[in-house]
Formats: structure tokens, sequence, C-alpha cells
């Protein structure tokens, strides 16, 4: 069975849904996006202890610190070469960005080929279906172009300004 919990985010994003099977987080969005058609939007609103824990992460972060723990989840659907894709969105540092082409390349040479479709670890990131825990907003175009985010782009720019304004504040750069 999925359940649904909704969570009111501050000036500036657009509000958030979340699913879990009951145990763990299973999905995380932004409410309207085109991501919402990737969730299970007709089940029950329940107030569970992962949804209570992933609303704690999330009042942290958006506070502006980083949580230093990260809610329980599982994915769906991971085949290997989603894993990989993954595997790299959550290796880039908060508040830094990579291309698809820089994972296509870190993808590709652990694989031992030559090359990997910059396309196909777009659609991969598209896939995610646990926004900001999955740092799929960290992934931008190689020309440095906000692009491709299923949460909307305006929700992904506010997430990088969010995520580069508390580094600097964290490194007293911020006046």
């Amino acid at each position: 069975m999925t359940f649904k919990c909704k969570y009111k985010t501050p000036k500036g994003f657009s509000d958030m849904w979340m699913n879990s099977d009951g145990e763990v987080l299973t999905g995380l969005w932004f409410e309207g996006s085109r991501d919402q058609s990737k969730h299970t939007l007709d089940c029950k609103e329940r107030d569970l202890p992962v949804f209570r824990e992933m609303r704690r992460w999330l009042d942290i972060y958006f506070s502006g610190r980083k949580p230093d723990f990260t809610p329980s989840y599982r994915i769906g659907d991971l085949t290997p070469f989603r894993r990989a894709v993954v595997d790299a969105m959550r290796a880039i540092p908060f508040g830094e960005t990579t291309t698809y082409g820089d994972i296509a390349a870190a993808v590709a040479k652990k694989r031992g080929i030559a090359k990997m479709s910059a396309r196909a670890v777009g659609g991969a990131v598209g896939w995610n279906p646990i926004c900001i825990i999955i740092p799929c907003h960290r992934v931008i175009g190689a020309d440095g172009r906000l692009t491709g985010y299923g949460g909307g782009l305006a929700n992904k720019s506010a997430l990088l300004r969010h995520e580069r304004k508390m580094l600097k504040y964290k490194e007293g750069e911020l006046r």
C-alpha cells in the first residue's frame, strides 16, 4: 500500500509531496510539477514515522543547514545503469553542480567503455523519484544552463541558490 504526505515549503519553492510504502520513503517531488506523474497520488494521507523524519530533514535543509542524516528510502525499478547515475548524483558535492556529460564520462569510465550518451544519462536523471535527497537538481547542461528538471526550472534554480547561500554563510562569506 502507498501513502502520501504534503510538506509546506518556504516562500520561493513549490510545496512538496512524498510517498511511502509504510516503511521507507519511495517518492519526493514538487507539487504540480511534471514529476508528479511518476508518483502515486490516489492514496491515503497518513502521518508515518518516515514522513516525520523526512519533514525534519526538509525543515533543517530549508532553514539553511545541511542535514546530517538521510531518511530511509527505497528506489524501485533501479537498473544497473540507473544505479550508476544515482550514485554519481549522490556524489555531487553540496552546493555544486556537474553536467550530464560529466556523469556520462564517469559512468563510462566505471564500466570500462569509451563513451556513454549524455542523453541517456539525462533520461536516468529525469527518472529520479526522490528529488533533493538524490540531488538531480545539481545536474546542469554542458553550457551551464539549467535544463531538464522535472520539479520545474524555478525550483531547480531556487534549490541551487539556496545551497550556495548556505555554503557561503557557513564559510563566513555572506554579509
